[in-house]
């Protein structure tokens, strides 16, 4: 009986395991983590719902309010109604920006698309419930309540597909706004059409564009949408003007009802195809990725993509922990955006048009959040398309000048401070990925480090060694940020034999020392005569402009020298000050009455729902006290991020949220993202299996993590005792294993000898 039960039980755990290893990977993406804050009072990720492919252009979601603006994705689920569908959309960034030709569909007499005169705004809104509302990669559906329609979406690289189903003998109408964009209320990258055009063809197809000018200094937009029904009738409206007796309509406020006649076919498909550089290339897209209308086909293989891209890494975790997971993961791969058609053409940072030999070109280059952890990770994963991004940055310095600042559309819209494309293009070369030119690279990363532009003064820079705050505004900030792209550029330059580069921007890479102020024990601002800016509050916060700090106060930004940590420890005072300091900033509650707005997700005084902060946790393995890197690493991962709405402490970020969950999940984390070391925390997954580009696995497993047991009792790499507190990108890159065994009570004597620590100045890449 026993032999019996033996071989049942082993049956049923084998049935169970093959079951397991069947199961879709995209399964466990919740596209509505990070949409919308329970409170209705905190950042939670601003993510939208809609269906992309990985990297895609087009960005199908819907939208919940008439002029988008806070959640920046337009999407919020706290609220009661949809007010379209509109074709693109940014993830998790802290300014609102595209909604590119909304669509909605709807029933009834057709009225003024401007709206309920006794509610502005109102439009063809509909309410609806999460009740009646899915969404998963490549696929999105939700019932409008005050049509009965049900409407569903998804995409390919460059074309939405949505299908809508009208109740019975109604007539159904599709709304078409070309006004719909950022709120124009707004007092800084506030949204304009500067001209748009809807023009129907024939009787089953439509075009136009618009241009507007918004975060993005101009977009050009260009869109060619069919029907799987004739249209029977069409009203095109200018303002609150509707005129019947025209196929084409162009100016401001462009919008227009299309009338079908669904009494005897409920269902109509429309498929909107997009490029940003003319109506022609907008139908060669159509024509090359979505010629039918087999909506339940593209769906299938746009999941399939996505089920392709996660299964880059392989976890084993709680399935809550593998929702969060490949949630981000999803998030991660969202962005950057190839913004060339399927025929190579793009439009450069110069308004002109280029072509692209290999059909690819980036953009969406949210760098001063994802050069941290985002870009890091898609040197892990995504090597060939890391090429393809820093291309595409260095295609911006051969038009512009210099790289990436913030680049949206093609376009610099010069958000943020620092030159973090450096960092990123750096990195890349130095981890040994292929595609890229490396005398160009570094031909473009000088050129950025020593030619003037907005938020980099560099003539200022050599001068006073520091930025001086009268000179410009957020000078603590980026004088520490420009110390370390500084740091970047002398690493290239160190693997191409240029000594004299190399000795110059190292000298430059420590120029944060001017800056510290030993009577506070900060880095504080000072004016071009050298005196400190008074009165000082570490405390007081900086938004992005006016103030010292950006998107943060002296505590936070005390903690960015990552290119030296050794130094920082050392201007402190050693290991002991170094540590009661970073216990005094985990701990500190006090808050000033007004912080900035991407202030949130605190313990102490570390916000991890902005960037500034990302890094700070890791800093007690420098110092000899590993275990509470350990205890704060394992707090954020399991109460700062859950698998609800508000899943993210603060805004996404276009994938940077989600990338410092993916690495500290696994157990490390890059510090210095340019150095090939990453730094060992608390993982808390039970095993996860890295498939890198070439063709090698590395595989991390945990015994005995929870939430109650997260200090490291032991650490085997590739089988033999590591008391190491890092392990580099070599260890990655030859593949093997990386075993931890936690417990509930600190190890005090693991990763504390002198030779725990990582080496200060040598890139530890596959070069």
């Amino acid at each position: 009986m026993r032999k019996y039960l033996t071989a049942a039980i082993m049956l049923l755990t084998s049935s169970l395991y093959a079951q397991q290893k069947n199961v879709k990977l995209t399964s466990y993406v919740n596209p509505f983590i990070g949409t919308g804050a329970v409170d209705n009072n905190s950042l939670a990720g601003s993510n939208f719902p809609g269906p992309t492919t990985p990297f895609g252009f087009v960005q199908l979601s819907p939208d919940t309010e008439d002029k988008p603006d806070n959640p920046a994705s337009g999407y919020d689920y706290n609220s009661h109604t949809i007010v379209g569908f509109s074709h693109t959309h940014l993830s998790g960034t802290g300014v609102a920006d595209l909604f590119d030709v909304l669509l909605m569909p709807a029933t009834g007499e057709i009225r003024s698309v401007a709206g309920d005169a006794k509610k502005p705004g109102s439009g063809y809104r509909s309410a609806y419930s999460h009740q009646e509302e899915h969404a998963g990669p490549g696929y999105y559906q939700v019932k409008l309540k005050d049509y009965n329609i049900n409407a569903e979406l998804t995409a390919t690289e460059h074309v939405g597909l949505q299908r809508y189903t009208f109740p019975a003998n109604t007539n159904g109408h599709v709304i078409i706004d070309l006004d719909h964009s950022l709120d124009k209320s707004r007092s800084y990258w506030s949204c304009k059409i500067i001209g748009a055009e809807i023009r129907v063809v024939n009787n089953n197809t439509i075009e136009g564009y618009r241009i507007l000018t918004g975060w993005a200094k101009l977009r050009k937009v260009y869109f060619h949408a069919e029907f799987s029904q004739p249209i029977v009738s069409s009203v095109l409206f200018s303002g609150k003007r509707g005129n019947k007796n025209t196929a084409v309509i162009n100016g401001t406020n462009i919008k227009a009802a299309l009338t079908f006649n669904t009494n005897s076919k409920s269902e109509l498909l429309v498929k909107v195809a997009l490029s940003p550089v003319s109506i022609e290339n907008a139908r060669i897209n159509m024509k090359a990725e979505l010629s039918g209308w087999d909506f339940d086909g593209i769906v299938k293989q746009t999941s399939e993509k996505w089920e392709k891209e996660l299964d880059k890494i392989r976890i084993e975790g709680t399935p809550v922990q593998k929702e969060i997971f490949y949630t981000g993961l999803y998030h991660a791969f969202t962005q950057p955006n190839n913004m060339a058609d399927v025929n190579g053409d793009y439009q450069a940072s110069d308004l002109t048009i280029k072509n692209a030999a290999d059909k690819k070109h980036y953009s969406t280059f949210s760098l001063w959040d994802t050069y941290r952890a985002a870009h890091p990770l898609y040197t892990l994963t995504q090597p060939e398309r890391t090429a393809d991004f820093v291309n595409s940055m260095i295609r911006q310095y051969d038009t512009y000048g210099y790289l990436p600042i913030w680049q949206l559309w093609g376009d610099e819209n010069y958000c943020m401070i620092g030159n973090h494309a450096i960092p990123v293009i750096v990195d890349a070369i130095l981890k040994g990925i292929k595609g890229i030119d490396t005398d160009k690279a570094y031909e473009a990363v000088k050129a950025s480090s020593t030619l003037n532009h907005p938020g980099s003064p560099f003539s200022d820079w050599e001068k006073y060694q520091y930025i001086p705050e009268d000179v410009q505004s957020q000078s603590v900030s980026i004088t520490l940020e420009m110390a370390y792209d500084d740091w970047c550029v002398a690493q290239l330059a160190n693997k191409l034999g240029k000594t004299d580069d190399y000795q110059h921007f190292m000298k430059r890479s420590s120029f944060y020392k001017n800056l510290y102020d030993v009577k506070s024990g900060f880095f504080r601002a000072r004016n071009k005569d050298g005196q400190w800016l008074s009165p000082f509050n570490p405390l007081k916060y900086g938004g992005n402009g006016g103030n010292p700090y950006t998107e943060g106060n002296a505590w936070q930004y005390f903690w960015y020298v990552p290119q030296n940590v050794p130094d920082l420890i050392s201007i402190v005072g050693g290991n002991k000050a170094f540590t009661e300091k970073l216990d005094q900033f985990f701990t500190l509650k006090d808050l000033p009455g007004e912080v900035n707005g991407n202030a949130s997700g605190f313990i102490g005084q570390y916000a991890h729902g902005n960037e500034p902060s990302h890094h700070v946790a890791y800093l007690y393995d420098y110092a000899g006290q590993p275990w509470k890197t350990q205890f704060y690493v394992a707090k954020i991962l399991n109460e700062l991020y859950n698998n609800s709405s508000s899943g993210y402490s603060g805004n996404e970020d276009c994938g940077q949220m989600s990338s410092w969950y993916i690495f500290s999940a696994m157990g490390f984390y890059p510090v210095n993202p340019a150095s090939g070391i990453y730094m060992l925390g608390s993982p808390v997954l039970k095993q996860a299996t890295l498939k890198q580009g070439n063709g090698k696995t590395f595989t991390i497993t945990t015994k005995n993590a929870s939430a109650g047991s997260v200090y490291i009792q032991s650490v085997k790499l590739n089988g033999k005792n590591y008391d190491k507190t890092y392990i580099t990108q070599n260890d990655l890159a030859k593949g093997g294993t990386l075993e931890f065994i936690l417990g509930k009570k600190p190890n005090y004597k693991w990763g504390t000898q002198k030779n725990a620590l990582p080496p200060l100045e040598s890139f530890s890449g596959t070069n």
